[in-house]
C-alpha cells in the first residue's frame, strides 16, 4: 500500500467517489451515500486544501481509501482543519489502510504548521490518534452536532488561544 496526494486522475475517474460510496453505503443499498458527494462539494468549496486529500493506493495503483481535510475555522480564524470523510474499500477495511491515512493526513498537517485538527466521530476510536472531545480545548461543535462526538487533536502549532465555536467548509452546511 502507499499513500499520497490525490490527483487529477483519480478525481476524474471517479476511484475517491466509488471509495466513499462503497464505504459508506447502506445496508439497505438505497441511495448514494452523502459521503460520495461531499468529497466533489469540498473539491469545489474555497475551504479546498489539495495537499490534505490524500490516496491510499495498492500494488496496482488502484485506490482503496481516501481521506480529506479542508480549511475550518475557530471563532472565524482560519486556524484548524475539518478531517472527513475517511473512506476504505469494504475488502481494505480492517488492514491498516485508514490508521495509515489518518497519520498520514496527521503528519501532513503537522508538518505544515496547522494548529488543529476537528472531526465527528465515534468518541472510543479516535482518541487512538491523540483526539479528545474538543470542548475540552475551548472549541464548541457547530450546530446542530453534540459535542460527544465532535473531537480535536491540537498539534505542534496548537495555541491556547484558539478557542470559540468551530465552522467546517461550506459544504458541511449542506449536510
Amino acid at each position: 500500500m502507499l499513500i499520497r496526494r490525490e490527483t487529477d486522475a483519480d478525481a476524474d475517474a471517479d476511484a475517491i467517489r466509488a471509495v466513499h460510496s462503497a464505504a459508506f453505503a447502506r445496508t439497505d443499498g438505497a441511495g448514494v451515500p452523502v459521503e460520495a458527494t461531499l468529497v466533489d462539494a469540498l473539491r469545489a468549496d474555497e475551504g479546498w486544501l489539495p495537499a490534505y486529500s490524500l490516496v491510499a493506493t495498492d500494488s496496482d495503483g488502484q485506490v482503496v481509501g481516501h481521506v480529506v481535510a479542508t480549511r475550518g475555522r475557530v471563532a472565524g480564524e482560519p486556524v484548524a482543519l475539518g478531517l472527513g470523510p475517511l473512506g476504505v474499500l469494504p475488502d481494505w477495511q480492517r488492514r491498516g489502510v485508514g490508521h495509515a491515512l489518518m497519520h498520514a493526513v496527521l503528519g501532513a498537517a503537522d508538518a505544515r504548521d496547522e494548529p488543529l485538527v476537528v472531526l465527528l466521530g465515534h468518541p472510543d476510536y479516535y482518541p487512538r490518534f491523540g483526539f479528545r472531545p474538543a470542548v475540552e480545548l475551548g472549541v464548541t461543535p457547530p450546530q446542530p452536532w453534540g459535542p460527544q462526538y465532535f473531537q480535536a487533536r491540537p498539534l505542534t502549532a496548537w495555541r491556547e488561544s484558539i478557542r470559540g465555536e468551530f465552522r467546517y467548509a461550506g459544504p458541511f452546511d449542506d449536510l
